[in-house]
């Protein structure tokens, strides 16, 4: 086709896509193309701007390792995340809601018993975890892989520290006959999400703060059940009702109580202020 214009090249970009043979493939790249062609007719995109747009993409790309995934980062703080996760773990009443994954999970956490401490010697005050996960009607799933994740007092997580060695705030426990699980840890605390990158300059420049309020991350997998990606959330922080991720849910927050020195619940004697944290999760069936 020759003679394109900025009225006629939609349809002649989605007529080279006409011999696409998977048909989901041609909807989603279909889709992308109109609203792209729609977006920068809209706001009369320059050729200089989306050069700008090119380099801040590239960027991106270039602040990705095996550590860190700025390409998550920037779908989190723009809310396609949160999007993508809203439409497709739609939950009865009763279940455990869903929210975004986050950019700091690792796949190799260490296997731990019940009842340990999965600090691995971050700092913050001590934690006492306590949960249960069940099915829709409060049977007990046993057996359930739970992998757990959250910063230190620092705001910080163990792969944002180059010169860590070992794991830091995260382990994967498996829950007992009851359903049950417990572990010990440090109080996560409210913290930035990296602003190093372009995601951190995107924020600066359209006048947003980077905080997440604090949480604990968890992923519960069990057979004929659906995964379950969520937080916990601890009540009363300030950046509630701004996570800059946009990922908070009524339901997900937890009450983290404190406590004077004495004896935890797992029969220890703490000399500092301790809290505590029972949170049940229910799963779907599949």
């Amino acid at each position: 086709m020759r003679n394109i214009d900025e009225n006629n090249i939609t349809q002649a970009v989605l007529a080279r896509m006409d011999g696409c043979s998977n048909p989901r493939l041609k909807e989603i790249l279909g889709s992308l193309v109109r609203h792209l062609h729609d977006f920068a007719r809209e706001v009369k995109l320059t050729e200089a701007e989306w050069m700008q747009g090119i380099e801040f993409l590239t960027a991106t790309g270039h602040m990705c390792d095996d550590k860190r995934q700025e390409f998550i980062l920037l779908s989190d703080t723009l809310g396609l995340s949160m999007l993508t996760v809203a439409m497709n773990n739609a939950k009865p009443a009763g279940v455990t809601e869903s929210t975004v994954f986050g950019p700091f999970h690792v796949a190799d956490a260490p296997h731990v018993e019940q009842g340990a401490d999965m600090s691995g010697g971050a700092t913050g005050e001590p934690l006492f975890v306590t949960a249960k996960v069940t099915d829709p009607h409060g049977n007990p799933v046993a057996g359930a892989d739970v992998d757990v994740w959250h910063a230190d007092e620092d705001g910080l997580y163990d792969v944002q520290r180059p010169d860590l060695v070992h794991h830091q705030g995260r382990a994967i426990f498996r829950t007992d006959a009851d359903g049950s699980l417990r572990f010990r840890t440090v109080l996560p605390v409210a913290y930035p999400i990296p602003t190093d990158g372009p995601v951190g300059k995107m924020l600066v420049a359209t006048g947003r703060h980077p905080w997440r309020p604090a949480h604990i991350h968890f992923m519960v997998v069990a057979t004929g059940f659906e995964r379950l990606i969520t937080h916990v959330f601890r009540d009363g922080d300030p950046y509630m009702d701004s996570d800059a991720v946009f990922g908070v849910r009524s339901s997900l927050i937890g009450k983290f109580e404190e406590h004077p020195a004495g004896v935890a619940p797992d029969g220890s004697t703490q000399s500092v202020p301790f809290h505590t944290l029972n949170f049940d999760f229910v799963l779907q069936p599949v």
